[in-house]
């Protein structure tokens, strides 16, 4: 396969960003997406021009850090997918493909397609956490009876791997989807009940401080969430901030 490519290049965060165009030949169908990054760049360095830099780690869908724009698309045009896991059989020969990085103020660029999503770790750590007992023998791991239907729900919400799909996907950057499925993942829980309250207030307290817009009410963050988080999270974390605001 060739295939003219359109990549988004930027020293910084504060510096301007341009798209360089590159001719690539010699792409096999079965390689991953970062798989033919990684052969523009071994094409680039022998060229003596520095390769692009993009974020990766398992290369297995797992952790979500190989998040790119591609052709408009978080993670490219197939659904459920993560970068990583797209292979060039999705494109055809000829093919221009232009690859930026996830836009969103809260996701400022660090290099080139890398952006710096730890604005979602603060958000964690504002609230992610449940108290348990430490004293005595350790507890047996069914002594807290958990209904089914909450176990799978709390499971489902789980499975986010804070890639911020939801957020590029958002015309106003909104981070409410991956927000709601790490509160979600708590409040189903008989676990998650003792800071329930406290949790979702300060979770989405720091949403709004790291620079997050609002819900569109669209649902493009749930079309094009890898791991299809439900819109249905959003839905329960506004129930749990009306409570938790009207208990304060």
């Amino acid at each position: 396969m060739e295939l003219d490519l359109k990549i988004w290049r930027q020293k910084n965060q504060h510096t301007k960003g341009y798209f360089e165009d590159h001719h690539l030949s010699g792409v096999e169908k079965d390689m991953s997406f970062l798989e033919m990054l990684d052969v523009l760049n071994d094409q680039l360095v022998k060229k003596g021009i520095e390769p692009v830099e993009f974020d990766h780690d398992c290369r297995e869908g797992i952790c979500g850090s190989c998040s790119l724009q591609i052709n408009g698309e978080p993670h490219g045009p197939m659904r459920g997918t993560t970068t990583c896991q797209l292979h060039m059989r999705k494109f055809d020969d000829g093919d221009t493909i232009v690859i930026e990085p996830f836009r969103a103020n809260a996701f400022p660029v660090i290099k080139d397609l890398v952006v710096d999503r730890s604005s979602f770790d603060r958000i964690q750590q504002a609230g992610g956490y449940i108290s348990v007992g430490t004293s005595g023998n350790t507890q047996d791991a069914n002594a807290t009876p958990v209904e089914k239907e909450n176990a799978d729900m709390s499971f489902a919400a789980a499975t986010c791997i804070g890639c911020g799909a939801c957020v590029a996907a958002c015309k106003n950057a909104s981070a409410m989807l991956f927000t709601s499925a790490k509160v979600s993942q708590f409040s189903l829980l008989p676990q998650g009940e003792v800071e329930a309250t406290e949790r979702v207030q300060n979770m989405v307290r720091q949403m709004d401080e790291e620079g997050f817009g609002n819900c569109t009410n669209t649902g493009a963050c749930e079309i094009e969430c890898p791991k299809g988080i439900s819109l249905e999270n959003i839905a329960r974390m506004n129930r749990e901030y009306l409570s938790a605001s009207l208990k304060g």
